[in-house]
């Protein structure tokens, strides 16, 4: 049985459909310490990144991360985003894609955590958001 994620698979499919149908992908993501984008162009934790061909340069979609280089403000940047970090893909021209609802992020639980307690009874699933982004 293999390990590998379905997400960065359904990203560069996603990111393809855009291309092949002539509208930009966007990218929504949760910044974290391990996401490297300009803060300043950060709201509540939360960034969109046009993939767009014109907007980006040595696009990588990789498996364990997307990398490229980007110009906010006219100043360029380098562009780190974590698979765990990615809510979903879109299209800006009509808001089709993905949005990712797993808990990949989540810390690990460890045997202290696995053995003793009950689940809770109503757990609040995290609701994604996504915004559009003009």
């Amino acid at each position: 049985m293999s390990d590998l994620s379905t997400k960065p698979y359904l990203i560069r499919a996603i990111y393809e459909w855009c291309a092949d149908s002539g509208l930009t992908p966007y990218l929504a993501v949760r910044v974290d310490e391990a996401t490297r984008v300009p803060t300043a162009f950060v709201k509540d934790g939360e960034i969109v990144l046009n993939l767009g061909m014109d907007a980006v340069k040595n696009l990588l979609l990789g498996n364990d991360e997307i990398t490229c280089g980007g110009r906010f403000g006219g100043v360029p940047h380098e562009i780190i985003v974590p698979m765990a970090a990615v809510i979903g893909i879109f299209a800006k021209e009509t808001g089709q894609g993905l949005v990712f609802q797993g808990q990949e992020s989540a810390p690990t639980p460890t045997a202290d955590d696995r053995g003793g307690g009950k689940p809770p009874d109503n757990p609040q699933p995290t609701k994604p958001r996504l915004r559009v982004v003009k």
